[in-house]
């Protein structure tokens, strides 16, 4: 069985609806974008890795923030002791991000931002550092993740509940759409549902059903969806199946696409399904690290083959700590070698045809639709949180139990495991030296900005929550002033409060 959809004859890349990949050309006319995940404790250090990637071929620049960045605190809050930039960057005011990007303009390169709740505030602040550097909106190029649903459901950085959360998520649309015409306002992430230990028709299923919750917000606002649809990126796991994973990204891509033409009579181009990959962390494994080298080159190949627009192969020492300088090269290069070596990029949707593939694809797309229908009988995405969290704790205990019990089989785990010693892992950095440091940047654009400014700014933030208009104005303005991630942040739990699990929806 072949084609776009079952039954089907075989169609070109390029053609409704995109079974075989989004653009006609493909890889032929554009390699995938090669875009490494990186951030460590200061912006200074990380701007360093950056340029280090840069120099080392990379084509797109992602940022991973630390969690208090994620939950919208600021460094010298409380609650972030200890936790100072210990999983990414730490950003407390446009200050970082100026020090972030230093030496790199950002009218000429691509960046992804990893962050959710308080996607807005970034953004806001990248705008802000791009303006400073005298770039112009209109040219700059990325994506802000701003998928909140997701964290309800799999990963938990959200700090508001679910209905101004998803105001929030929209009026980063409406001002994108007009402001940064050319920016991906989010990215709708299976990736962390995967990770959560989803399946892959799970991860599909859910994924496009808070795809669909995002468009239905934004369509109810009174935008069109050929106006934004276009904008709309997700971000996919590439997991251990190679050949399930491949037919993965091509049932999404029909899926999404067939969504969006039944129901909103979307033109071809809004329904492009453009994606980004990153390989597995959760198959990494601490034991026995070298193989991890294989495993990303497998999962990277999967992405590859399933037509992917960008993506991040995963240092093979990630189990045991943040990746050093020469497995993130080794990672790098293992795309450059994918796209340079083996051939792989001058043939579009190479296994199109493959009984297996075929079929494979088929059946993700099958279950794909099951899940996604009982998210819909639910009321949506925003009302189904509770029960998408579930079904992914389920799935993730039964696959444990199956790789405790050796039923699924993990080289250097539960099979060949031989008797070699447990790895070491490297000494860790010096995070309350990264926690001083960033503290005292802090109080410093604190004791020198005009703090008038800045209260006028939070209260304006304030007016316009409890209003139906577009926050993002009155966040760039406070970004600005050198308001802080957590003044902000801290501005609208005064009006919206903050999400608790087992918190119902309040009607949209």
């Amino acid at each position: 069985m072949t084609g776009n959809s079952p039954g089907d004859a075989p169609l070109d890349p390029g053609v409704f609806p995109y079974t075989a990949g989004v653009y006609p050309g493909m890889y032929r006319k554009k390699l995938w974008t090669m875009r490494q995940y990186a951030g460590f404790g200061s912006a200074s250090e990380t701007n360093a890795r950056f340029r280090y990637l840069l120099e080392s071929g990379q084509t797109g620049l992602s940022v991973a923030f630390d969690l208090p960045t994620q939950m919208g605190l600021d460094s010298d809050a409380d609650l972030a002791l200890g936790e100072v930039g210990r999983v990414g960057v730490a950003i407390d005011t446009v200050e970082d991000m100026i020090r972030l990007f230093r030496a790199i303009p950002l009218d000429q390169v691509s960046t992804s931002m990893t962050i959710n709740a308080t996607a807005p505030v970034l953004l806001a602040f990248y705008l802000a550092a791009a303006r400073e550097q005298g770039a112009s909106w209109p040219v700059l190029r990325g994506t802000i993740q701003n998928d909140v649903l997701k964290e309800f459901v799999a990963r938990g950085t959200y700090i508001y509940p679910v209905e101004p959360s998803l105001r929030y998520v929209t009026d980063v649309f409406d001002f994108c759409r007009r402001e940064v015409p050319r920016w991906n306002p989010v990215s709708i992430s299976g990736y962390h549902m995967r990770e959560a230990g989803s399946t892959a028709a799970q991860e599909v299923g859910f994924t496009l059903a808070n795809g669909l919750e995002y468009v239905n917000r934004a369509v109810s606002r009174g935008m069109a969806v050929d106006e934004f649809g276009p904008r709309l990126s997700f971000f996919f796991s590439a997991d251990r199946d190679f050949l399930e994973e491949t037919a993965k990204f091509r049932a999404a891509r029909r899926m999404w696409a067939t969504l969006l033409r039944e129901r909103y009579g979307a033109s071809d181009k809004a329904c492009r399904l453009r994606f980004h990959t990153q390989t597995a962390g959760s198959a990494l494994t601490a034991q026995q690290p070298l193989n991890n080298v294989v495993r990303v080159a497998l999962q990277a190949m999967s992405a590859v083959l399933g037509g992917t627009q960008s993506l991040h192969t995963n240092g093979y020492d990630e189990a045991l700590a943040l990746p050093t300088e020469s497995s993130a090269r080794l990672a790098l290069r293992t795309q450059q070698i994918i796209a340079s070596e083996t051939g792989v990029a001058d043939w579009p949707d190479p296994f199109q045809g493959s009984y297996v593939v075929e079929a494979l694809t088929d059946r993700v797309e099958e279950e794909a639709r099951a899940c996604l229908a009982t998210v819909e009988s639910l009321g949506g995405a925003s009302r189904a949180v509770e029960y998408m969290r579930a079904e992914i704790h389920e799935t993730s205990y039964r696959f444990q139990l199956s790789v405790e019990r050796g039923e699924t089989e993990t080289v250097g785990v539960n099979v060949h495991s031989g008797d070699e010693s447990p790895p070491t892992a490297p000494a860790p950095d010096d995070y309350a030296a990264v926690e001083a440091t960033q503290r005292d940047r802090l109080a410093s654009v604190k004791a020198t900005r005009a703090n008038p400014a800045v209260d006028r700014s939070l209260n304006e933030i304030r007016r316009t929550a409890e209003t139906d208009d577009n926050l993002m104005p009155a966040v760039i303005e406070a970004a600005q002033a050198r308001a802080t991630v957590g003044e902000i942040s801290h501005a609208l739990r005064d009006v919206w409060g903050v999400y608790r699990p087992g918190q119902p929806a309040s009607t949209a």
